[in-house]
């Protein structure tokens, strides 16, 4: 029986996500001075990936 295509496999090349995680974009805020560790971490602002 062979697997569905849309399941996908090893080697294929990935979507380009939109925006960072909690913590790449509480490493990102820190960086720019936007976030400091007694702020909480939930209700961070999206930032997108800027490469």
């Amino acid at each position: 029986m062979s697997q569905h295509p849309s399941f996908g496999g090893k080697g294929k090349i990935k979507a380009k996500r939109n925006v960072l995680k909690r913590y790449e974009r509480v490493r990102y805020l820190e960086e720019k001075g936007k976030w400091t560790p007694d702020k909480p971490v939930l209700g961070l602002p999206k930032t997108t990936i800027k490469e």
